[in-house]
């Protein structure tokens, strides 16, 4: 499975130049060239990691970065040509991962997009996790990194948005996570408050992870709140 990657810039060359570049080392690529598209974008596709230009003609990047950053966490990478060292901290406390000045190349950012996708796929809360890109407990494994999901050696064959939910549980191994905050994650800030499909998801996950699905061993369901997955084995 490709990573998916969301260029938000009005400059046609730039964004033929990056498409280019992404294209070439096998990433997926989406473009826009207006913030307002850019976060219907976000919140329709879930890109893996947003390269973001600050000065767009309909608004300024720094409010895309505020509007996504209360719904979701998905890296955000500044492609800018202000240099200014104020411009560049404000853009970083509201939430941005990182920031690359204009004119830059392209080997820097093909390494900045690479440690923003592993960051976000095993996240900081777990070093193993983050070390290894694997979650493992039981007969259960999460490849991050090969986007898969195992159970006693067989691929689970996860659809893509079981594997997301399994993957975000994984990331906060331990932890429940609410309908509302996975549901959030997953679709954006537009998503539906209801679980149903949620539910949906879950049951297939439980048939294709769960030595039994009626007595989860894996993933448990916190009544009226939301799943948990079992903290992973170091």
């Amino acid at each position: 499975m490709k990573s998916k990657i969301l260029i938000i810039e009005d400059d046609k060359g730039i964004t033929k130049m990056l498409r280019a570049s992404l294209v070439a080392n096998s990433y997926d690529v989406l473009t826009v060239d207006s913030c307002k598209s850019g976060i219907d974008m976000i919140a329709s596709h879930c890109p893996d990691v947003i390269l973001l230009d600050l000065g767009m003609p309909d608004m300024d990047g720094v409010e895309v970065i505020k509007q996504v950053r209360t719904w979701s966490a998905t890296p955000i990478i500044v492609i800018s040509a202000r240099s200014d060292e104020q411009d560049k901290a404000e853009a970083l406390d509201l939430g941005a991962d990182d920031y690359i000045t204009k004119p830059f190349g392209t080997v820097e950012l093909l390494a900045r997009i690479r440690a923003a996708i592993r960051h976000t796929r095993t996240g900081s809360e777990n070093d193993d996790l983050a070390r290894r890109g694997i979650y493992e407990v039981g007969g259960l494994v999460i490849d991050y990194n090969k986007h898969k999901v195992y159970r006693d050696g067989q691929d689970a064959r996860l659809t893509p948005n079981e594997f997301r939910i399994v993957a975000l549980l994984g990331r906060h191994a331990g932890k429940v996570l609410t309908y509302n905050t996975i549901m959030k994650e997953l679709w954006g800030p537009n998503f539906r408050p209801d679980n149903k499909i949620l539910r949906v998801h879950m049951a297939n996950i439980r048939r294709k992870i769960e030595p039994n699905p009626t007595s989860p061993i894996y993933i448990f369901t916190e009544i009226g709140v939301g799943y948990r997955i079992a903290e992973n084995e170091e």
